[in-house]
This record gives structure tokens, C-alpha cells and sequence, in this order.
């Protein structure tokens, strides 16, 4: 009998704590999609993209790009809580593991792996329930959400891999949070530079990959975020890139804060409490249509 009632109350517990998790989802369809499967080109590749659909979606979905210099990724302070956060206001996440140089990926990979998860959420509408699909990138992250609005209409790099199609590769809309923009000497991160393109890089391919030298008089609406006090990527990068926006005529936001540093994503930590910048990014997307 002892046995018997030890058991049951095991299983209870057991069921509760299952109940306590799927409640924590409200709702969110959670998937992992492989991003190259069934690319025979790509055969051996797995690069993962961790889809969180929202139980009412308002027909938006943001492909994350964490930070972490194109070394690492920094999956749970910018990547995970993002995708919370938004979930939370009816959009779909997806966030994206893409290729970095700790695992011995530089430039194109990277590249090739933003293209094709814009390429799957333009592709499949019904499964990830939405007809816009934005990108919002932290730090290096940041770099390759812009490269992507940038690049997207002038630069396919799944062609190069044998991927023909005609969905358009470029975002809605980019949010580009305390990015790596340049590559120059002078300003550019060090870091970032040498995991995207190596140790020494050609001049032309620092011009090609510095965003303020690259902005089209198309490029999609723009939220730009960065602080004055950011002590791993200058501020100024963010200052050249919002020149650079301006001069193109770009409708973009540029939203710079007194202090906060660098690497806060949607922590609920000092900085989110008091400046409040993902409620305030929340009333671009509503007025843009985005959410």
C-alpha cells in the first residue's frame, strides 16, 4: 500500500510539473527547423533555427541574431528573451543559430544561413503564420540584420549555392541593436572583423563589409539602438551608420541612450527597467504596421 501511494504521489508530481511548463508557454508552438535540410549542396551542415509561433499571431515574424562577435553566440540574454518578448505581443521567433568562427565559419557562412531562414519564413507562410518577416540583430548580430537589409536585393548568396529562387531575400524591416558596423581601422571591432573575414583583410573587403559605406536608397525601415557608454563597440559606429541613413533617405529610427553599455538584449536587468527600450521599439513596430 506503501508502494502504491508512494507511486501516485511521484506521478502526480511528475503531471504538475509538466503543467506548470506548458503553462509557462501561453499558447507558443514551439519547433526546430534545420535551416539546410535536404540541401544537397549543404549535405552535413546543421545549422538550427529554434521557431516559437505564438498562440494569436499578428502576421509578423522576426528571425533573432544573437551577438558574440561572430566568435559565439549569445543565445539566452538576446536570443531567448527576445524571442519571449515577442511571443508575448503576437509575433513569430525564430531564432537563429547561425554559423560562427569558434566552430571555424567565417564569411560566407553567416550570410548564407540569414538568406536562407528569410527565404523559409517568405516560402511558408502558413507554418510560421506570417506575410512579414523582419530581422533584429544584437552586436554582430546587429551587423549581419543590417548586411541583410542592405544586401539582400543586390547580393543572393544561395545562387552561389545552387538555391534558386524568387522569394525576396530582403527583411521588412531591420533592428539592429548595439551593432558592429564598420570594418574600418579606426573604429571597427577588432574581433568581429577577424571572425568574419579573417586575420587580414583586404581594404576592398573592410569597405564591403562596412555598413556605412553601404546603405541603398532601398533599404527597409530601420530601428537603431546603441548607448553612448558602449565600452566594446564604439558608439560612433552606430553614429556612421545613422549618417549613413540619413544621407540615403532611409525611414529609419535612431534611438541612442546616455548609458547601458553593451549586452543587455531583453534581460530584465537595470537598464530595460529604466529606459524601457523594448516598449518604446514596441510602439515603432505598432505605428509601422509590424505588430
Amino acid at each position: 500500500m506503501k508502494k502504491f501511494v508512494f507511486v501516485f504521489i511521484l506521478l502526480g508530481l511528475t503531471f504538475f510539473s509538466f503543467a506548470k511548463g506548458q503553462a509557462k508557454n501561453h499558447g507558443v508552438k514551439k519547433h526546430t527547423v534545420y535551416i539546410w535540410s535536404g540541401i544537397k549542396s549543404m549535405r552535413g551542415e546543421r545549422v538550427l533555427m529554434e521557431v516559437n509561433v505564438p498562440e494569436n499571431p499578428k502576421g509578423t515574424a522576426v528571425i533573432i541574431c544573437p551577438g558574440g562577435s561572430y566568435h559565439h553566440l549569445g543565445i539566452f540574454n538576446e536570443g531567448r528573451t527576445s524571442a519571449k518578448w515577442f511571443n508575448s505581443n503576437g509575433v513569430t521567433t525564430c531564432l537563429l543559430w547561425y554559423r560562427v568562427a569558434k566552430n571555424n565559419y567565417h564569411y560566407p557562412a553567416q550570410m548564407q544561413d540569414i538568406q536562407r531562414a528569410i527565404q523559409l519564413v517568405r516560402g511558408n507562410p502558413y507554418f510560421y503564420k506570417a506575410n512579414k518577416v523582419g530581422v533584429i540583430g544584437f552586436s554582430a548580430g546587429g551587423h549581419l540584420a543590417a548586411w541583410s537589409g542592405m544586401f539582400g536585393g543586390r547580393t543572393n548568396e544561395l545562387k552561389k549555392i545552387g538555391i534558386e529562387t524568387s522569394a525576396n531575400l530582403t527583411p521588412d524591416f531591420v533592428i539592429p541593436v548595439y551593432p558592429v558596423v564598420s570594418m574600418q581601422d579606426d573604429i571597427g571591432h577588432k574581433w568581429s572583423r577577424k571572425s568574419l573575414l579573417g586575420k587580414n583583410p583586404s581594404q576592398q573587403k573592410k569597405d564591403l563589409f562596412s555598413l556605412e559605406l553601404q546603405v541603398p536608397k532601398d533599404m527597409p525601415p530601420t530601428y537603431l539602438v546603441a548607448c553612448r557608454d558602449d565600452p566594446v563597440v564604439l558608439f560612433e559606429n552606430s553614429i556612421r551608420l545613422s549618417k549613413a541613413l540619413e544621407e540615403a533617405g532611409a525611414d529609419f529610427v535612431f534611438k541612442q541612450y546616455p548609458e547601458g553599455g553593451h549586452g543587455f538584449g531583453m534581460v530584465k536587468n537595470k537598464f530595460l527597467k529604466k529606459y524601457r527600450w523594448n516598449e518604446e521599439l514596441k510602439e515603432w513596430l505598432l505605428a509601422k504596421g509590424f505588430m
